[in-house]
Parts: structure tokens; C-alpha cells; sequence
């Protein structure tokens, strides 16, 4: 999978998690989540981890998980890409 597929991919998981009212228009790697945008509780990361494993086929293990993965857009995007490496 691409890396600009990847990315599209992430920002419709976020988009269905927390509105698309919630997201920055701009979404880039530097854009922050965890904290900066107040809809991503803790039920909305766990549908994003949720969606990330259907989606991506994927298996995330808890030790995997910290508030780190949501830190920016661009940290949740090299999780995935790790994942799917």
C-alpha cells in the first residue's frame, strides 16, 4: 500500500471517529491529535485502533498502544506503515 493511500486511509478512520468538522482541514504529519482536537477521547481511539486493524488487516498488540501513536497525524501514520512493513 502507498504511503498517500495509507494516509488517505487514516484520515477517513479519524473522519468516521470524531467528525470531520473535528479534523484540521489540512491534515499533515506535523498536525497534532491526541489533545488538540477534543472529540479524540479514549472511545474514539479505540474505534480508530479498531478500524486501523479491520482496515489494514492488521493485529495491534496493547503494549503496542501509547498516547505516543497520537501524538501527530504523521506518528500514527508510521505505526501503520511499521505494521504493514
Amino acid at each position: 500500500m502507498s504511503p498517500l493511500a495509507i494516509e488517505s486511509a487514516l484520515r477517513g478512520i479519524l473522519e468516521s471517529a470524531v467528525g470531520k468538522r473535528a479534523l484540521p482541514e489540512s491534515l499533515n504529519d506535523a498536525s497534532e491529535l491526541l489533545g488538540a482536537i477534543p472529540e479524540l477521547d479514549s472511545m474514539a481511539v479505540l474505534g480508530v485502533l479498531t478500524q486501523i486493524q479491520d482496515d489494514f488487516g492488521v493485529q495491534i498488540e496493547d503494549d503496542e498502544v501509547s498516547a505516543d501513536l497520537f501524538t501527530t497525524f504523521g506518528d500514527l501514520k508510521r505505526f501503520v506503515e511499521a505494521k504493514l512493513a
